[in-house]
């Protein structure tokens, strides 16, 4: 066996994840004794001459030494911090909702109140009460306890609902406190039914943290 099938026998050997020093050297020592081709003049076997052994040696040092890197490229990324945490986002405002017909209400007419408290300043504010398309009716009006100026109001008509909504403008707040947000209409003569009617609230901290609440207005109410 030359010494180019030995390096070659003894490279194929690093390549192994966990090299085994006996293992390698008892492939070169079964590579000694194969038996030549047919065909080929036989040679006596080569004693290990000082010279081959210092190539043996050589190329296991290096084994070693690539699994002493591996063994260090482990170890120096196990050993790293771990990367930064998922951030969390931050808690909502802590608020309170709910929905009632107003006990001012008639046969003709109605109002829905949405009774809002909150706790912190609010930073961010979305307010939409939702009256069911019941026969007759018709919007008349909306009003608020906060500031008009304060926020963006619209009333939209849809197939299934009348939809009221009030938006906090950039740059305004609402304090700590009770709040009251009102949807006023004309209905069908007779108590209205009042149960498909909805409200969703949706509130920013000053830290961006989100709250949202939501509810409906119960049974039929009126007089």
């Amino acid at each position: 066996m030359d010494e180019t099938r030995l390096r070659r026998e003894l490279k194929d050997a690093a390549l192994a994840h966990r090299p085994d020093h006996a293992r390698i050297l008892a492939r070169v020592e079964r590579g000694m004794a194969e038996p030549s081709p047919a065909g080929r003049r036989t040679r006596p076997p080569r004693r290990w001459t000082g010279r081959r052994w210092a190539v043996a040696v050589a190329v296991t040092a290096a084994v070693a030494g690539v699994a002493g890197i591996g063994g260090l490229a482990a170890t120096t990324l196990g050993d790293r911090p771990p990367g930064p945490a998922a951030t969390l986002p931050a808690p909502g405002p802590t608020a309170r909702a709910a929905g009632t017909i107003d006990p001012g209400s008639n046969r003709w007419w109605a109002q829905n109140d949405l009774a809002l408290t909150t706790d912190s300043n609010v930073s961010g504010l979305t307010v939409e009460l939702r009256v069911a398309r019941t026969p007759g009716v018709v919007s008349t009006g909306h009003w608020r306890t906060r500031p008009a100026e304060d926020f963006t109001v619209t009333v939209t008509e849809e197939p299934r609902a009348l939809v009221y909504r009030w938006a906090l403008k950039p740059g305004r707040a609402v304090p700590p406190g009770p709040h009251t947000f009102a949807a006023q209409y004309n209905h069908a003569e007779g108590v209205r039914d009042a149960s498909a009617d909805t409200y969703t609230v949706l509130l920013t901290g000053p830290d961006g943290g989100r709250t949202t609440l939501r509810g409906g207005f119960g049974s039929p109410g009126g007089s």
